[in-house]
C-alpha cells in the first residue's frame, strides 16, 4: 500500500523571490548616503546594492550598468543633467536595455532635497562660474538646518529630513513631472521618488 506524501515535504513558496537591484550613483557621498539610508529605512537593503562606480559622467555610468546588468534583475542609474554634454547620449544608450532605468534629476539630485521644503518650478540656469547644480545647492543651504550642506558630505540627510519633509517631496515630485509633461520644460524636476517607490515595494513580499 502506497503511503501518502509526508506533510512536512517542502511546499512551494507563497511569495516570489525579491529582485536583485543595483543602483549606480554619480555622487560618491551625500546622494549615495541618502539612497543607502532610504533603502535601509524601507528594509530593502538586503536586495539593493548602491555603489559609486568610479565615474561621474552620465554615459560612463550607463556603460557600467550595461556591463553589470547580467547579475541583477533591475539596474537604476541615478544621473544629474546639470551641464553634462553626454547626458542625452546616456539616455539613448540606456533606452534599449529593459533592465536599466535612468533616474534623472534636472539639474541635480539636490533638487530632490529642495522639494522637502516646498514646491519649486523656477528653472536653474548657469550664472558666471556657477553651474545650475551649484545654484540648487545654494538654494538648499538657505533652508532650515541645511546651512552646512555640501555635496561631498557624509551627513545622513535622509534621517534629518524624514517625516513631513520627506512626505512633502514624495507628493510634490510626481506633480512636477505632470507639469513637465505639459510644459516640455524638465528644469527643475527629479525622478528620485520613483527609486524611493522601488525601495518601498521591495520591503513587501510579492505573492506568486
Amino acid at each position: 500500500m502506497a503511503h501518502p506524501r509526508k506533510s512536512f515535504d517542502r511546499k512551494a513558496s507563497r511569495f516570489k523571490p525579491q529582485p536583485r537591484v543595483l543602483v549606480l550613483c554619480e555622487d560618491s557621498k551625500s546622494g549615495k548616503r541618502y539612497l543607502e539610508d532610504a533603502a535601509f529605512h524601507f528594509r530593502a537593503k538586503a536586495q539593493v546594492e548602491i555603489v559609486h562606480c568610479g565615474v561621474t559622467h552620465p554615459i560612463g555610468i550607463v556603460e557600467r550598468a550595461i556591463i553589470r546588468q547580467k547579475r541583477y534583475d533591475k539596474v537604476f542609474c541615478v544621473l544629474d543633467r546639470d551641464t553634462h554634454l553626454c547626458f542625452q547620449r546616456a539616455l539613448n544608450v540606456a533606452q534599449p536595455h529593459s533592465k536599466i532605468k535612468v533616474i534623472a534629476s534636472y539639474p541635480c539630485f539636490e533638487f530632490w532635497l529642495l522639494l522637502h521644503f516646498g514646491f519649486n518650478r523656477k528653472p536653474f540656469r548657469a550664472v558666471g562660474k556657477h553651474s545650475p547644480g551649484d545654484l540648487v545647492s545654494k538654494s538648499l543651504r538657505e533652508k532650515p538646518n541645511m546651512e552646512q550642506y555640501e555635496k561631498g558630505s557624509g551627513i545622513s540627510y535622509f534621517a534629518q529630513l524624514l517625516g513631513a519633509p520627506f512626505q512633502s517631496a514624495r507628493s510634490l515630485a510626481p506633480k512636477i513631472l505632470e507639469d513637465v509633461a505639459i510644459s516640455g520644460e524638465p528644469n527643475p524636476s527629479t525622478e528620485i521618488h520613483l527609486l524611493i517607490d522601488e525601495f518601498e515595494a521591495l520591503s513587501k513580499p510579492q505573492p506568486n
